[in-house]
Formats: C-alpha cells, structure tokens, sequence
C-alpha cells in the first residue's frame, strides 16, 4: 500500500465502533467512513439523555449536527484536507420528518461557501445511539 492510499485514523475524530480507518487516501479523493457526532474518548452524545438500559430518552438533533460537522472537519484536517474540498456527502438522519427541517437550516449555514454534492437518507437506525451520520468524499 502506497503512501497515497493509507488509512487515515484521526486523534480528535471519535473513535469507530468497528474495524475501519476514519478514512482513506486514494489518489487525490479521501473517503471519509462513516462520522457521528460522538465524542473523542468516550460513549457521550452531545445532545443525548439515555436511561438506565441504554435507551434514548430524548436528544437534540442541533447538538448532534454541530457534533458531527466539527467531527468530519477534524479528519478531513488531519488528512491534508479541508472542509471546502468536499465533494460529496451523505446524510443519514433517524427520524427525517422531525429532524429534517434543523438539519438542513444547520447544513446550509455550514456549506454555505461549498456546495457539495448532497444525498439525505431517512434510516431507521445507526450503531450507537445517534440521529445523525456523515459519509464524505472530499479532494486532497
């Protein structure tokens, strides 16, 4: 494996919940894995009250977006790349009809100098228990 495509595996990025880099360097494209809004070091969702057995009590969605932008940004950093060399980005939401609307009024604010290509998706649930997920694709 060259230089070119080594995984990157950022040390401000949450840590993944599985066995794959934050991203990886293929030519002069990074593919960013999947991004929540976890944070570094620790099982915290900002945003999130959980009950005694792990379960959502209530979250905000506007805490997690900011969490999971800054998130992205962290990596995209650490891979010599930048937040304005997006191309690409998919956004997975648990629950689409009330989250939506926050969502977008953030993203707009957020890539209102770089417009990337966008793809949203209403799924019915993430891994660890997140209302949000980034999948980025971005130039070097």
């Amino acid at each position: 494996m060259g230089k070119r495509e080594e995984p990157i595996h950022s040390r401000r990025a949450p840590e993944p919940v599985g066995l794959y880099p934050h991203a990886r360097r293929v030519g002069n494209l990074l593919f960013l894995s999947g991004v929540g809004p976890r944070q570094r070091g620790s099982q915290k969702i900002p945003g999130v009250v959980l009950d005694k057995k792990g379960n959502v009590v209530s979250y905000d969605i506007e805490a997690q977006c900011h969490s999971v932008f800054r998130n992205v940004r962290y990596i995209l950093e650490e891979a010599g790349s930048s937040w304005d060399k997006l191309v690409d980005v998919t956004v997975y939401l648990t629950n689409m009809k009330d989250d939506f609307p926050v969502y977008n009024r953030l993203y707009a604010e957020y890539f209102k100098d770089n417009q990337p290509c966008r793809t949203t998706l209403g799924i019915t649930s993430l891994p660890t228990p997140i209302a949000i997920e980034l999948k980025c694709i971005a130039t070097l």
